[in-house]
């Protein structure tokens, strides 16, 4: 690596264009759901497996390729997901059927896993002091200002020119994004310092979550069938395998004595949880186009109160920080945003219904803002030096797997109901659990310490 280099706009820009990839496009099809389904002509469990499988194999690969981005290099790991990105958005374009939409959305998910972990490791080497922060600062906005945005450019597009052209402009970021980070020093870690890797652990861990996946997309968790049953024993017997092997393993893929740390533990699980409340977005949009006769353009016009509060909430939520500690702004956030998906479950309300979207949405976006550096710095500074790495991919695993399988659980209650209103009702209570599940979580986990 380049000792030396120091690193400009020209590379964050290309940096925070990587990471709209996923944040922006690849998550915009949860306000395109419906048009894409039509589109498509496939099932709802097809539909909700390819809608949450996008989060599930970035949270399965995040941690792998981080290990990559050390071995083979942060830029190179950085193009490998941009490379994947163009193709798996390429698969989306000429998707006539589920093979290629699975597949494409499959690839975006990996492309993430690549980008997000390299691009940090980036930053982190080539910008110092209060540049780094600042850099930092950019990328998270590209992450949460493109979830928030994601709705309503999804809508926008989709009403305007077709779901398949966000994809088009996805790869059009894409290429530029290449070419901005084109001739930046590589960075990596001295071959001396690599460990060897779990990749056993890994395929275990991969063959549990994504039977839990499936058995929750097709609703079969709780259906007796044979396919059920059988994905369901392969689930108990793939979960008891992979903490028996991780137990015994010097090289873990998911080291549990990090877990040790009450603060981290905290920080990694009502991460999870929270993130698992995405699925209000996908209920929603779905609820307001199908039951009120919203566009997608419209739809995705309600969540813009998201986006503003989301990223005017980040910085107060480091003040609050540094002010008081980061369990009470954590408790904060959690409950402010489970109100969010509490108001918006009201659906039995005709006249101002869409208001209640509105305020709703800015509850959301005023909760995560308020949660989100609180919670971050926890896992970060509570994690062992040796260790920060994994430590940080194991945090960022669990928002990818909270965001994938809350997903995949509030679609499957809602396409479960004939009845719109019934499906948006228990589904929107099913993300307002989360929230609550994550305030118990900090409330009697977190230890009330000041920073």
């Amino acid at each position: 690596m380049d000792k030396e280099y120091q690193g400009t706009n020209k590379l964050l820009l290309g940096i925070v264009l990587s990471v709209l990839t996923y944040w922006l496009f690849a998550q915009s099809l949860l306000n395109m759901a419906p048009d894409v389904q039509v589109d498509l002509q496939i099932s709802s469990g097809i539909l909700n497996t390819g809608i949450s499988i996008t989060s599930l194999f970035s949270g399965i690969f995040i941690v792998v390729a981080g290990g990559l981005a050390d071995r083979l290099g942060r830029v190179r790991t950085t193009y490998l997901g941009i490379v994947l990105n163009i193709i798996g958005s390429l698969a989306l374009i000429i998707a006539n059927g589920s093979v290629l939409f699975i597949l494409g959305r499959i690839l975006q998910g990996i492309s993430a896993a690549c980008i997000m972990p390299a691009t940090i490791a980036l930053i982190k080497e080539y910008y110092h002091d209060d540049i780094r922060q600042r850099a930092l600062s950019y990328w998270s906005i590209g992450s949460w200002g493109g979830s928030g945005l994601c709705s309503f450019f999804g809508g926008f597009v989709d009403s305007n020119f077709g779901w398949k052209y966000v994809f088009v402009i996805s790869i059009i970021f894409s290429i530029v994004s290449g070419i901005l980070i084109w001739k930046t020093p590589e960075s990596k870690i001295e071959s001396g310092d690599l460990r060897p890797f779990d990749w056993l652990g890994m395929f275990v861990f991969i063959v549990f979550v994504l039977n839990l996946n499936i058995l929750i997309s097709n609703g079969l968790l709780f259906k007796f069938s044979l396919m059920g049953s059988i994905l369901i024993i392969v689930l108990l017997i793939s979960g008891l395998a992979f903490f028996k092997l991780e137990k015994k393993i010097v090289n873990k893929f998911v080291d549990f004595k990090l877990f040790t740390n009450r603060s981290y533990l905290t920080a990694v699980i009502s991460n999870f949880l929270l993130n698992a409340m995405i699925g209000t977005l996908l209920v929603v949009n779905s609820y307001v186009q199908q039951s009120r006769g919203l566009s997608a353009v419209k739809t995705g016009s309600l969540s813009i109160s998201y986006l503003v509060l989301v990223l005017l909430m980040i910085r107060v939520g480091e003040k609050l920080l540094q002010k008081v500690g980061p369990k009470k702004p954590m408790i904060l956030g959690a409950i402010i945003s489970t109100l969010g998906a509490l108001l918006m479950s009201l659906t039995m309300i005709e006249s101002n219904y869409f208001m209640l979207v509105v305020i709703g949405y800015g509850l959301f976006g005023l909760g995560f803002g308020l949660y989100a550096t609180p919670s971050t710095d926890t896992a970060v500074s509570n994690a062992p030096d040796s260790e920060a790495g994994e430590a940080a991919g194991i945090y960022k695993m669990a928002s990818a797997l909270g965001g994938a399988i809350g997903t995949s659980i509030s679609a499957s209650i809602y396409s479960a109901f004939k009845d719109y209103n019934l499906g948006a009702l228990l589904g929107l209570w099913t993300n307002a659990a989360f929230g609550i599940l994550a305030l118990i979580c900090i409330g009697f986990l977190l230890p009330n310490n000041k920073k």
